[in-house]
């Protein structure tokens, strides 16, 4: 239990506190039914703590990142048959939040329950998000413990500025920092067996050899 519940319980206020979050809760709700209602598939926003996200334009660097490695991992996953990788449109619907990731991966068994006219998504197994100066603060944020908290496996931020990775792996109910790769292999936990090198991400190049051995392995 977190000190902040500890110091509810233990306050005279608590009942009128408890009316207020459902009154709150109820009016979100109300929202993001609204938000569904409007969603089409031109539509590119997330519903955030009760509130409509909008994404802006990405940069030539972040739109690059998500392009490469969204390359390496559906082909590796298509190849070995290990569920379905998904980029950007896919809605991820938590309990309270709706996110849109730039890359996801979904392991068999989920995938196996994906419908063709599905616009809802549940937690993936891995996601992976590119930062930018507009999205980092909900990436390291409200994101992070989101998607730890609903069983998310594996988390990667992508860094185009730096061209590193952050990658971080579930332990408890938390994410566990695995280790920032700036070169070298970077190896998933979450997808079996993908294992690329950490430039193939930001240099086109590497990333044509790294794809040729694994269409070749």
């Amino acid at each position: 239990m977190t000190a902040a519940v500890e110091e509810l319980l233990q306050s005279p206020r608590l009942p009128a506190y408890v009316d207020e979050l459902q009154r709150l809760l109820v009016d979100e709700r109300a929202r993001r039914e609204s938000f569904y209602d409007e969603l089409t598939e031109d539509t590119k926003a997330e519903f955030i703590n009760g509130q409509i996200v909008m994404q802006s334009p990405a940069t030539y660097s972040h739109v690059t990142a998500v392009k490469l490695l969204t390359k390496l991992l559906d082909t590796y996953v298509e190849r070995h048959g290990l569920g379905y990788v998904g980029a950007e449109k896919m809605l991820v619907v938590l309990p309270r939040n709706d996110y849109e990731p730039d890359i996801c991966f979904f392991g068999p068994a989920k995938a196996a329950r994906l419908q063709p006219s599905q616009l809802k998504f549940p937690a993936p197994d891995f996601i992976a998000e590119v930062l930018s100066p507009t999205t980092e603060r909900l990436d390291r944020g409200v994101k992070f413990e989101d998607y730890a908290v609903n069983g998310v496996a594996e988390y990667w931020l992508v860094n185009p500025a730096h061209e590193q990775v952050e990658q971080f792996a579930l332990r408890d109910g938390r994410f566990a920092a695995v280790g920032t790769f700036a070169d070298g292999v970077i190896k998933s936990h979450a997808v079996q067996g993908f294992a690329i090198p950490v430039r193939a991400i930001f240099d086109a190049q590497v990333n044509l050899r790294t794809l040729g051995q694994i269409t070749q392995a």
